[in-house]
């Protein structure tokens, strides 16, 4: 899989830069059928940082209704990256 095609974007909430001022971790959202080392070795070239750890997770997606009709928003990947103690990732 293409470096590009792993990373979609990077997750900025309160949650997430709670943790990268606490942890040295950062959030984003892969390719639903990326691995850990694949979302490792895509963090470490495009950013020229050295990762620690992976951690990911599925998020189901959501139901919304409008009306009478019930509709699914779609499921996608979390990824929990953290970085060595004095790297860093600035968005």
């Amino acid at each position: 899989m293409n470096i590009s095609d792993v990373i979609k974007r990077p997750l900025i909430t309160e949650k997430s830069t709670l943790l990268k001022g606490i942890a040295n971790t950062v959030l984003f959202a892969v390719d639903s059928h990326a691995n850990k080392k694949e979302v490792k070795d895509a963090v470490e070239k495009s950013f020229k940082v050295k990762v620690v750890d992976v951690r990911t997770m599925n998020v189901a997606g959501k139901t919304k209704r409008r009306g009478r009709t019930l509709g699914l928003r779609p499921g996608w990947k979390k990824a929990i990256v953290t970085l060595k103690e004095g790297d860093k990732i600035e968005f």
